[in-house]
């Protein structure tokens, strides 16, 4: 079935190219715990490096003839200005006449390589660091961890495959590299597996190693397994730090322990371990989601006692409880009191300041505080933009909200998708289609990937045009995409299709969406059974609601709806009418 003509749209949504993906959070996070000098491991791991690098200078460089010297020199300076390319050039020129690669240069070539992503070209580093020098465990570390960052997991266990094979071991660094890759992935029994390897190697686990799989089995198996390992980490003898801690509190929180996170936090003193201010605000975030703000001011006044101070995270937490509970103005003498203090407010304190005001229909001081945002040195995102723009359009301004739309690539800030979500139904519902159409040809173009709101909210654009034959192309389109349709999908075409009279295809549609295996909700059943009535059906339509009732399908709130809009009486007097002329 054609989706539209080719005047009006591309034949498909799905024919872009896909954005790499980026970073994961939690992997970024377990390169920040590799490089906190937590433990004496770690301590002495930085000691051996340093006194390898001392050990490993190449004493032969005063030999070598002055072009030598030179591309020695050149290299070097390459490398600390960052341009990567130009000191592989120059590592090849020396590696052709003999030299052999120093481990530490090629190192920093392998990481500077990979935080450029060229991949290629920080492979090919260790190809010559392996072929003509000597590379060592920090060197394949960088490596591994290079490719484990770019989602390269089958090259990294090469590389640790071939490590093994020269006679290197893993240390715990390098294994650590591979349980966050793992668990940033939510593959948690591969990170096990690592885990188990690490011991069968007899390399003794870190309060990193832990720290890393606590984190990640709070969010795939809960809290009590990773009291577990908890428990398993001090019986080795390793004194949990405060991201460990902290992580126990937030994974019970999470679960709703509240209670129980605050005796862990009580009990921290005691383990040789003080909470800090992520810790307070772990805990402040969790009761004041719960509306408790009499605990959250006691919280506050036991974080001033014990000297710790509030960061701007915890005045961002205050701010959005604030202006979720409607006290945007206590909300705003809080922002002016933090700045009092000396801290400089973020995204995070304006976001929910600006999303208020929008909420309120106070566009003035929507823009103002976004105008207060920018003072402040801190540059509105996509998301402050989409509010007011989205605000605006609800407000029948969607000539204004086009025109911030359409400088938002000036002032560095391009529009996503949900900044064309937004101006595209805007678009549609003021009568301006082709514009609108547009739009999504333009986001296409731009390379922007549609979601499962761009297709639904096309498909519901074209069903309240009765374009109800393109709106099932659509949607037939969206199940060759990755985003497959929704019960929310099928309701808006099964909606389309009920008010036009088209029942016959409405209950086709139904048996498809239950062959796809979308389950119906009540939604689509009172759909289907008004469809049926308001096409002359009524005595059909109350019986096959009574039928939906006696199944659990339908409440009897809706039932009771029903018999309101197609009454008891008038239908069966319509089928005692229609048996007489039989």
């Amino acid at each position: 079935m054609a989706l539209l003509s080719t005047e009006i749209i591309p034949r498909s949504l799905v024919s872009t190219t896909q954005k790499p993906k980026s970073v994961p959070h939690s992997l970024q996070s377990t390169v920040i715990y590799c490089k906190k000098p937590i433990d004496n491991d770690t301590k002495n791991y930085q000691i051996q490096r340093k006194a390898s690098a001392e050990a490993r200078s190449p004493a032969h460089v005063l030999s070598f003839d002055f072009k030598e010297t030179h591309l020695m020199k050149l290299l070097n300076r390459s490398c600390k200005a960052g341009k990567y390319n130009e000191a592989l050039y120059f590592l090849e020129c020396m590696v052709a006449k003999g030299y052999t690669p120093d481990v530490i240069m090629c190192t920093k070539l392998i990481k500077g390589f990979f935080n450029s992503r060229n991949i290629e070209n920080a492979a090919r580093v260790m190809e010559i660091l392996e072929t003509y020098g000597k590379p060592d465990v920090f060197a394949y570390n960088a490596l591994i961890s290079g490719f484990c960052k770019a989602n390269r997991i089958e090259k990294a266990n090469s590389v640790l495959d071939r490590m093994k094979s020269r006679g290197f071991s893993p240390d715990v660094v390098t294994y650590n590299i591979m349980i966050g890759s793992f668990c940033s992935r939510g593959k948690l029994d591969l990170a096990f597996k690592v885990f188990e390897e690490l011991l069968k190697d007899q390399c003794e686990p870190t309060v990193i190693t832990y720290t890393i799989l606590i984190e990640a089995t709070i969010l795939e198996g809960g809290i009590d397994e990773a009291m577990k390992l908890l428990d398993e980490m001090l019986s080795r003898g390793l004194q949990p730090d405060s991201y460990t801690y902290n992580a126990i509190v937030r994974g019970m929180c999470k679960e709703g322990m509240v209670s129980q996170s605050f005796e862990v936090v009580r009990s921290l003193n005691s383990r040789g371990c003080e909470p800090d201010v992520m810790t307070y605000n772990i805990l402040l975030r969790a009761l004041l989601s719960q509306g408790n703000w009499s605990e959250g001011e006691h919280l506050m006044n036991e974080m001033f006692s014990s000297g710790c101070a509030p960061n701007v995270v915890t005045y961002s937490i205050l701010i959005s409880s604030l202006c979720r509970d409607g006290k945007t103005d206590e909300a705003v003498n809080l922002l002016k009191v933090m700045k009092e203090k000396g801290l400089t407010p973020d995204a995070y304190c304006y976001d929910p300041l600006i999303s208020a005001f929008c909420r309120e229909g106070n566009l003035s001081m929507a823009i103002e505080f976004l105008d207060r945002m920018i003072s402040d040195g801190c540059l509105p995102d996509i998301v402050n933009y989409n509010t007011i723009m989205a605000t605006l359009c609800r407000n029948g301004n969607a000539y204004h909200a086009l025109e911030i739309f359409e400088k938002l690539d000036d002032v560095g800030c391009p529009p996503n998708v949900s900044s064309y979500n937004t101006m595209f139904s805007t678009l549609w519902s003021c009568g301006y289609r082709y514009k609108a159409l547009e739009m999504i040809a333009e986001m296409l173009s731009k390379g922007i990937d549609p979601d499962e709101i761009t297709y639904n909210s096309l498909i519901s654009c074209l069903c309240r045009d009765g374009m109800v034959d393109e709106a099932i192309g659509l949607l037939v389109d969206m199940q060759n995409s990755r985003f497959q349709p929704t019960v929310v999908s099928y309701n808006i075409v099964l909606l389309g299709l009920c008010k036009v009279h088209r029942i016959d295809n409405a209950i086709e549609v139904l048996a498809a969406m239950t062959e796809e295996g979308c389950r119906p909700n009540e939604t689509t059943y009172t759909l289907l059974i008004e469809g049926i009535g308001f096409s002359g059906f009524r005595a059909e339509a109350l019986e096959l609601a009574n039928a939906l009732h006696n199944l659990d399908a339908i409440t009897e709130g809706s039932l009771t709806r029903l018999n309101k809009v197609f009454p008891l009486l008038e239908a069966y007097g319509d089928l005692a009418h229609s048996d007489a002329k039989n």
